[in-house]
């Protein structure tokens, strides 16, 4: 491959941070790389430490694509904007903050290849994006066999600290009190984790009337969730060896 434009999404996650690396170390020479990301106000504090940590490990400045609609980057004008915080039709934080603005990038970039943090046990999701989104897709960390487990290894080996937001238990480093997180186990953890942020979603989704927690079948707002309530457990990797934390809080 040469002389073609390539853009790695990166989200401030570890997998994300290893595709960029390893595209950029691979393709790099030949080829312009764009690593991209879309801020968002509700992400943990320490993501843009880390996001200045990748930069200078893989020595490609990181750009910062927002939406113009909501220039200030934040889930919360969204949902109070558009009236809706999540059901059936998804989340329009993911829509308005992170696919929009990507979409117009890539119109006015054009790249010939995308690049996304898909893992090795994320092969049926690269799949659906390439049906859906882009067949241009390009999938390092899928070619190369890496697990998540893998990404924090090779972030920790390489001296860079990861983001608070895994080490104190989040399922990822995107933001705190996702809307598209309907178990009771995840809402349960941020109430006692992060009771503001908990509030906060609480406070906002009673104005809207949102249902965002699912509890035995049934969807029920936040106000409503038994502190005590359970799903299924969040699942964990190693802090130190890796990292105790993943996406496997997304469903009940």
């Amino acid at each position: 491959m040469k002389d073609k434009r390539i853009a790695v999404w990166f989200s401030c996650g570890a997998a994300s941070a290893v595709a960029a690396k390893i595209t950029n170390d691979y393709y790099g020479y030949t080829n312009r790389v764009h690593i991209c990301n879309n801020p968002i106000l509700e992400e943990g504090e320490d993501n843009q430490r880390f996001l200045r940590d990748v930069a200078l490990w893989i020595g490609v400045p990181i750009e910062t694509v927002t939406s113009k609609k909501y220039p200030n980057a934040s889930c919360k004008e969204v949902w109070t904007d558009r009236k809706y915080m999540s059901g059936i039709h998804g989340a329009p934080c993911t829509l308005e903050l992170k696919k929009k603005p990507r979409q117009a990038w890539e119109a006015e970039y054009n790249p010939d290849y995308t690049v996304l943090g898909f893992t090795a046990e994320e092969t049926a999701r690269a799949e659906r994006f390439k049906m859906t989104e882009r067949d241009t897709l390009l999938t390092p960390l899928i070619d190369l066999g890496i697990t998540k487990q893998d990404c924090f290894d090779i972030v920790n080996k390489a001296g860079i600290k990861l983001p608070d937001l895994y080490r104190n238990g989040h399922p990822n480093a995107n933001c705190l009190g996702c809307v598209k997180v309907n178990s009771p186990t995840y809402w349960n953890w941020l109430r006692t984790t992060y009771p503001d942020v908990f509030q906060d979603r609480l406070d906002q989704s009673r104005k809207i009337g949102a249902k965002l927690v699912r509890v035995k079948g049934e969807y029920i707002q936040l106000e409503d969730l038994d502190p005590k309530a359970k799903g299924h457990k969040m699942k964990s990797y190693d802090v130190d060896c890796g990292i105790f934390c993943e996406e496997g809080a997304w469903k009940k």
